[in-house]
């Protein structure tokens, strides 16, 4: 039993809006490291922390929201909205381990560890991973945005649907 309440309340509600800004945000740190070499370099190390924050709290918000769908009626907008939200720690475990390989495949110690280590250096395979990285990362970064957008679309319709029809009749 993970983290599913605070003072008595659902505490899913409150991580989500952690989830809405940092994914998003691991997203956008990713696109410029890969895009623009100046961002690469003040940003460093702080694209894959932000990242692994967003993976991190990604399986605690699902967890979250499986122990508050537990306790509510059944309703097929929530599963839905459950199916998609569990799809998200892979769009963001993408996000973190291209972001982490970005950042080390352009970190000088690291880069000399690794040539060190590997006793060669093809600037022809540099440019191949390089640009097979960068490719990946925009794509997961993308579909971390869109998956973020699914999910908190679905959440809102189970929220503020009126399955029963309820408002129709409260109006009159």
């Amino acid at each position: 039993m993970g983290l599913t309440t605070f003072n008595g309340i659902p505490i899913h509600p409150l991580l989500v809006h952690f989830v809405v800004v940092l994914v998003p945000l691991s997203a956008l740190l990713l696109l410029s490291s890969v895009c623009w070499p100046a961002a690469r370099r003040r940003l460093g190390l702080i694209t894959p922390i932000v990242a692994l924050v967003s993976l991190v709290l990604v399986p605690l918000t699902t967890e979250a929201g499986e122990w508050l769908e537990d306790r509510t009626p059944r309703d097929p907008l929530v599963r839905i909205h459950a199916e998609l939200g569990d799809q998200l720690v892979f769009w963001s475990a993408g996000v973190f381990l291209v972001s982490l390989a970005w950042w080390a495949m352009h970190e000088p110690r690291v880069r000399a560890w690794w040539v060190k280590r590997a006793k060669f250096e093809s600037a022809q395979v540099s440019r191949v991973v390089a640009v097979g990285l960068a490719v990946v990362g925009i794509a997961l970064a993308a579909g971390s945005v869109v998956q973020v957008y699914r999910i908190g679309d679905s959440g809102a319709a189970a929220v503020w649907s009126d399955p029963a029809g309820t408002a129709a009749t409260q109006v009159k």
